[in-house]
């Protein structure tokens, strides 16, 4: 799923905005194509914390989209866990009142699950805006829906 993540660059692109991707270490292991998309975005993919030393590679958000948002990164993030560079990075934006999308990609079942409704409620309550759920599920013959990468950039409008 977040091998998709070029559409969503060319669509802030397309918009003028300037990008800068964090992935989760998991991500950046194999789901993202990190030279792909540091060759669309001119910036290297982060999903490491730097040191005091290191230049800062980004500047400061004026939106951020987090997409595809896991059961694990919602619940980690309402708890205030903020233990890799996306989950920091989001809950910093939160609470400096930086506008935040996000795009579910939780399973049915595990959408169901008492803590994460729990934590979509918490983070609604930060002001975070939450896109329709994609539970990733796939047909017989290996298609299924299409993750709706550009719905983020609308739950954040005009920028």
């Amino acid at each position: 799923m977040a091998s998709g993540v070029g559409r969503l660059i060319t669509a802030a692109q397309a918009r003028n905005w300037e990008v800068g991707v964090i992935a989760t270490p998991v991500a950046a292991s194999g789901f993202v194509d990190t030279e792909a998309v540091a060759a669309q975005t001119g910036r290297p993919v982060r999903s490491a914390w730097r040191t005091p030393a290191d230049p800062r590679p980004f500047p400061p958000p004026d939106a951020v989209a987090v997409a595809p948002a896991t059961f694990n990164t919602v619940n980690k993030w309402a708890a205030g866990i903020a233990d890799t560079l996306a989950l920091g990075t989001v809950s910093e934006a939160a609470g400096l009142g930086i506008p935040v999308a996000v795009l579910p990609c939780v399973a049915d079942a595990l959408a169901a699950h008492p803590a994460y409704r729990e934590s979509l409620a918490r983070l609604r309550g930060m002001g975070v805006r939450f896109g329709e759920p994609y539970n990733g599920e796939v047909r017989p013959d290996g298609s299924g829906p299409d993750f709706a990468w550009e719905r983020a950039l609308d739950l954040l409008g005009p920028l």
